[in-house]
């Protein structure tokens, strides 16, 4: 599945959460990350998420799609971090 995945976590704990987000999805944007993963692994990175977020404060959403293709994306600006072909 396609997902995109936002937190909004307090500042003690951002490094955290970007670090484990990094292992599963690529980083687009400050706290934003997109990326096809499977269910098993996306339960696995949300069950990491709880450990180090503060329940009463922060929060993550996750958009999910069956395939990219789904989903229209438009960047207006400059795009953080673009994802490229490589081989």
């Amino acid at each position: 599945m396609y997902v995109i995945l936002v937190y909004d976590v307090g500042e003690k704990r951002v490094g955290k959460m970007l670090k484990l987000c990094r292992r599963y999805l690529h980083w687009i944007q400050n706290s934003v990350f997109e990326g096809e993963i499977t269910p098993v692994k996306l339960k696995e990175l949300l069950a990491s998420a709880k450990k180090i977020m503060d329940m009463e404060c922060d929060s993550i959403i996750v958009f999910k799609s069956r395939e990219e293709k789904w989903l229209d994306k438009e960047v207006v600006g400059k795009e953080r971090n673009e994802l490229g072909n490589f081989l």
